[in-house]
């Protein structure tokens, strides 16, 4: 019966020893980490941004000043964003509707990097108010234009 136990505790060993010497390659027993050997800066160009916000809405409507019928006068405000200090100006051009004499202001005129509202306004001075009929409503008798400059 000894003898039996013995074959038996051998068998038992061999299987628990198959299992226990398995290895699987995995896993190394050491872990690979990059390491820092170079540091290349990155550089660029940065150009010059200016937007004006909103340009699609903006319209200047010229109502008469008071005492004179042949003055008139509009504004509006128009908001500037830029990354550089700016200086703005305008011009403008008249469709040939109602004839006179056009001119155009912006205030301020220089404007710092960021964002900045603006006041730009039209005067008509000497309309010629027989060019339309009267009782005719928003007919655009002028366009003006913005120009941009660094500082």
């Amino acid at each position: 019966m000894k003898g039996c136990l013995t074959i038996a505790a051998v068998i038992a060993i061999l299987a628990v020893g198959t299992q226990a010497g398995e290895i699987k390659l995995h896993e190394w027993p050491c872990q690979f980490v990059f390491v820092e050997i170079s540091s290349i800066p990155v550089v660029m160009d940065v150009g010059f941004w200016v937007k004006i916000k909103d340009q699609d809405k903006l319209r200047i409507k010229l109502v008469q000043d008071e005492g004179d019928i042949h003055r008139f006068k509009g504004c509006t405000d128009m908001i500037v964003e830029s990354n550089f200090n700016l200086t703005l100006s305008c011009s403008i051009s008249k469709t040939g509707t109602i004839d006179g004499n056009y001119s155009c202001s912006v205030d301020p005129s220089n404007v710092n990097a960021g964002t900045t509202v603006v006041k730009v306004c039209a005067t008509l001075t000497d309309a010629k108010l027989s060019g339309q009929p009267g009782g005719s409503k928003d007919v655009q008798v002028a366009t003006v234009k913005i120009k941009v400059r660094p500082q």
